[in-house]
């Protein structure tokens, strides 16, 4: 990852810096700032590969941050929370972070999530095999599937509803793709972690069920079911 650019804001000058160190020995180049605000100039100035944002920022904090990014980039954005259990996570996710890491925090952990963001943002069209042409039983253009008036081109990476383009995060069309490989069959929450969020050990599926609520704005509500206890599937 030589010569990738992180974006961290942390206003605690001691994990500020301890964790900048951190990642510059993993070959990361680090743009470190203390506030929301400054986060933000950094972010319009440098235009970094990723953001990694502490929920508690004095300024401008950290989801609001998140949610000016999302409107300007789809950049990955990795939200740093103290606590777990902590609604800021949901609120992280919602206003369009990508994963999120709870402090206190390894710094080999963090790297390892660092690194998967950015695997699955470079090549987002790994995760269906892609390749199909038109819907099941219905003819359609190369590399488009139809799933009634959704459209996903897995070739162009670019979605359509009733003909209009969907704005959709590397995440979101990396999740759309893998429902997509399989229309009608239950996809698990830890299947789709494992996936999409390239996991290779347990996380937490509040992730997956933010993103699956994203998504539904976006391609409508009543494409993607809930199969309860299960997980989730495109309906076919």
């Amino acid at each position: 990852m030589a010569d990738t650019h992180v974006l961290f804001v942390e206003d605690d000058d001691v994990i500020r810096e301890a964790t900048q160190l951190a990642l510059e020995r993993d070959g990361f180049v680090v743009t470190a700032m203390p506030d929301g605000l400054s986060g933000l100039d950094a972010f319009r100035a440098d235009r970094p590969d990723i953001a990694l944002l502490d929920v508690m920022l004095p300024g401008l904090d950290g989801v609001s941050l998140c949610r000016r990014i999302r409107d300007e980039s789809t950049v990955p954005v990795i939200m740093l929370s103290a606590r777990a259990d902590s609604i800021d996570v949901v609120l992280g996710l919602e206003a369009g972070a990508d994963d999120y890491v709870t402090k206190p925090f390894d710094g080999a952990v963090l790297v390892a999530r660092i690194r998967a963001v950015l695997r699955r943002f470079g090549h987002a069209g790994g995760a269906a095999g892609g390749g199909g042409t038109g819907g099941p039983g219905e003819p359609g253009e190369p590399g488009v599937l139809s799933f009634g008036d959704l459209e996903i081109d897995t070739e162009g990476m670019e979605v359509r509803r009733a003909g209009l383009p969907v704005a959709l995060t590397p995440t979101e069309m990396r999740l759309l793709l893998e429902f997509s490989s399989a229309p009608g069959t239950v996809l698990s929450r830890d299947k789709l972690l494992e996936r999409v969020w390239d996991y290779g050990w347990g996380g937490d599926t509040r992730v997956v069920d933010v993103h699956v609520q994203r998504l539904r704005t976006k391609i409508g509500q009543d494409r993607i079911d809930t199969v309860r206890g299960f997980g989730y599937k495109l309906k076919a």
